[in-house]
């Protein structure tokens, strides 16, 4: 199948896998502390084989047509698997429009894009950057069987395969390329930051300023936990538990260019997928696990630090700083608060509370090409 064609399945949802919670039995998840068991598609069981094939070929630079990037290269362990661009830059040097997203407890992600409803599995999801032409990411549109010929000829990977998916005997295409992936980042749990040590009872996991910034943060002044919530962080999110997730998108007012809400061209958001006026600049709320590591800001990258993203929710909107307005287009839940230079602080400490350092530093997560051959 061609690239184009690919690409129409994963934005369409065409064919789109059952979802079953039994395809994760068997896995030894190790779920961090109250955290359900995350979604697998019926046709992609978990198993330890599998991951660590995917691991390998997330850090493997052979998965760019040029050589010269891996996923990994755009999504970095000690970013939280960002890689501190305003921007992405694509392994031919395209700049892209968006901002790389953290893949902190991608495996719970309702929708996997920035503003696109339809790519909602992670198998799918990595059609894009393997075979995406505008912008180029891997590179491998048109050219999908070098791709697979590449792979093959590797020697290392004919029996990670064959021990991957031994039901398909080992064989080596897009599908289980893509499947292989989708395992590997189903297991970016983190859930051991100072946060889930407080809501586990050690109270003395958040500091005085920490604890003013979580009542700060669960205020109806501030209204953070509206798009916020939950064990992620998130409003985006799928569960083995779940029914129907909601997967909502949000006009923060991030931009105003012609006084009636429009964003600037290439940065439309949802609108871009559905068509609908009203869907101007809505773009989805991320998880703020490990926020502190994964700056620049926003989806276009253009705000450069957590506090200024403070700023920005508490003046109304970035454009209601210009040009004294509020957009029409943006959420009724950014209207701007009063803050004082104090709470800012206890905020900003309750958000570094959310960072895991075991997330960002274990092996299991890391490049295995780093020990060497």
């Amino acid at each position: 199948m061609r690239a184009a064609a690919l690409l129409t399945v994963a934005l369409t949802g065409c064919g789109a896998p059952g979802m079953n919670v039994d395809a994760g039995a068997g896995y030894d998840w190790q779920l961090p502390a109250g955290f359900p068991t995350p979604v697998v598609p019926a046709d992609n069981p978990m198993s330890a084989e599998k991951v660590t094939l995917g691991r390998q070929l997330f850090y493997d630079v052979r998965l760019s047509k040029n050589r010269k990037q891996s996923c990994g290269t755009c999504h970095e362990q000690k970013r939280a698997f960002t890689d501190g661009r305003e921007t992405g830059l694509g392994s031919t040097g395209e700049a892209h429009p968006r901002n790389p997203q953290g893949l902190t407890n991608v495996a719970f992600n309702a929708t996997l894009t920035w503003a696109n409803p339809l790519v909602t599995t992670l198998e799918r999801q990595a059609l894009l950057p393997l075979l995406g032409e505008h912008p180029v990411e891997l590179g491998w549109a048109g050219a999908e069987v070098e791709l697979i010929n590449r792979l093959t000829t590797e020697a290392d990977y004919a029996a990670r395969f064959a021990a991957a998916f031994p039901d398909e005997q080992g064989a080596i295409t897009l599908v289980t390329i893509t499947r292989a992936l989708a395992a590997f980042e189903r297991t970016l749990l983190s859930g051991n930051a100072p946060w889930d040590r407080y809501s586990r009872g050690d109270a003395s996991a958040l500091s005085d300023s920490a604890k003013r910034g979580l009542e700060l943060f669960n205020s109806e002044t501030l209204e953070c936990y509206h798009c916020h919530a939950g064990f992620n962080f998130a409003d985006s999110v799928v569960h083995a538990g779940s029914a129907n997730p909601d997967a909502p998108f949000h006009n923060t007012g991030l931009y105003n260019v012609d006084g009636n809400g429009a964003y600037p061209m290439g940065g439309t958001g949802l609108l871009e997928v559905t068509g609908r006026a009203g869907d101007m600049g809505r773009f989805r709320a991320p998880s703020l696990r490990n926020v502190t590591v994964t700056a620049p800001y926003m989806h276009d990258g253009s705000i450069a630090t957590l506090r200024d993203v403070i700023a920005h929710y508490a003046a109304g909107g970035r454009s209601k700083r210009q040009t004294g307005q509020l957009s029409p287009l943006q959420s009724d839940l950014v209207r701007g608060f009063p803050l004082s230079a104090q709470e800012t602080d206890d905020l900003l400490a309750f958000l570094s509370a959310l960072t895991d350092d075991d997330f960002l530093t274990t092996s299991s997560l890391s490049n295995p090409f780093d020990a060497g051959p």
